[in-house]
């Protein structure tokens, strides 16, 4: 038998239930959002390109319970526009607007992940098969004819394909590569680097990716040079090398595994070699990953910071020069955003409506966070034992 004190208990549970969801559709979300982007000079419903254009109120509630993941699902549902994507997050992201107010129960959900190794052997496939092999057609729309899925050295031009190959050629004079080089390049992408690597400097070059679409490519891509692709994870490289790469796979290793793929360089380096690392990296502390970035974009991965990267060459690696060009990565992300518009004509009868607004998202939300110098891009090159001379840093 059900006693009194039970039912008078459930009648107030439901009670405050009630008055929980009421709260919920209450204004206060609304106002709270409104009054943190007036700070920031972002009005909802104005004029301005950057001023942010409500078309469903839905949005204030999911962006105050699920944060950054919720502001952008809500884009991607159409609940919300801007004219100037990258200008809104520019604006967000400089004054940490998003540090302030996360959503409910991110920190703790960010706690528990970071728990586990999310870039194991098998883990580390999530992101090829969310993100790299999605299509080469897709990837082939927006970048240069290098096929350079990572930040352009913009010095002295505006323009994306001279930028790119300006980014090739300082990787090889950081690396000092001779003819007579064996160079590995860990996450080689499409092959680019491996295919100018080749030509302009003559040497030979090993590319390690774990993308079919990518290895298909980049053999086709290189064939007639001296250049093998090889599939395999980093843990399985095999060989010596006088010169080492990591462009832009770093940020798919996780922190748990910086030290295991140091390790790795350090072991298939030559005495006397050189290794360059470019990625980009975080200045905050912690492994924070974007739960709309890490949902939708790069699953399982996580930008390193200074002191993980730090910690994991200590006793392995003499760091010769630390190069920082993040500012660039801005240009890059308008550019790729700018081609991708311009043929998305031809990509829309293989990818829906939904996706064209997710990469949209991607490439002006990150426009803006490097615009804000929010997030870094870093290119340092590191050596076992240390140049008998003094490194020339190249610029």
């Amino acid at each position: 038998m059900v006693s009194f004190e039970a039912l008078n208990f459930g009648s107030i549970l439901r009670s405050k239930q009630k008055l929980l969801l009421t709260f919920l559709k209450m204004s206060f979300f609304k106002e709270k959002i409104q009054n943190a982007l007036l700070e920031l000079d972002i009005k909802i419903n104005g004029m301005r390109p950057w001023d942010v254009q409500v078309h469903d109120e839905r949005l204030y509630r999911e962006v105050a319970l699920r944060g950054s993941l919720g502001l952008g699902e809500a884009y991607m549902n159409g609940w919300w526009t801007c004219k100037k994507l990258d200008e809104f997050f520019h604006r967000v992201l400089q004054a940490r607007l998003q540090d302030k107010y996360k959503g409910f129960g991110q920190d703790l959900f960010h706690w528990f992940a970071n728990l586990l190794n999310k870039q194991t052997i098998t883990r580390s496939r999530k992101v090829v098969e969310k993100h790299y092999d999605l299509g080469n057609d897709l990837y082939t729309s927006f970048l240069d004819p290098y096929n350079q899925y990572t930040c352009g050295y913009f010095k002295n031009t505006d323009d994306l394909n001279k930028a790119q190959e300006q980014k090739l050629d300082l990787i090889c004079r950081k690396l000092d590569i001779k003819s007579t080089d064996k160079v590995l390049d860990i996450g080689c992408g499409w092959g680019g680097f491996a295919k100018w690597a080749s030509e302009h400097y003559g040497c030979h070059v090993t590319g390690v990716s774990i993308s079919d679409e990518q290895i298909a490519y980049a053999k086709k891509f290189t064939a007639g040079l001296p250049v093998d692709i090889i599939k395999a994870d980093y843990r399985e490289i095999k060989g010596e090398y006088d010169k080492i790469l990591i462009c832009g796979m770093i940020e798919h290793v996780g922190s748990k595994n910086y030290r295991t793929i140091m390790k790795v360089v350090n072991s298939h380096l030559k005495d006397g070699g050189r290794f360059l690392l470019h990625t980009i990296g975080d200045d905050s502390t912690g492994d924070y990953e974007d739960p709309w970035i890490g949902k939708y974009i790069f699953p399982n991965s996580v930008l390193p910071k200074i002191k993980q990267l730090g910690q994991s060459i200590e006793g392995l690696f003499v760091m010769e020069d630390w190069h920082n060009f993040g500012a660039y990565y801005d240009k890059t992300l308008l550019a790729w955003q700018k081609n991708f518009e311009q043929n998305w004509k031809k990509l829309k009868h293989t990818y829906d409506e939904r996706f064209h607004l997710m990469w949209n998202y991607y490439f002006l939300s990150c426009a803006g966070a490097f615009r804000a110098r929010y997030i870094q891009l870093w290119q340092i090159v590191l050596t076992k034992e240390g140049l008998p001379k003094v490194y020339e840093s190249v610029r």
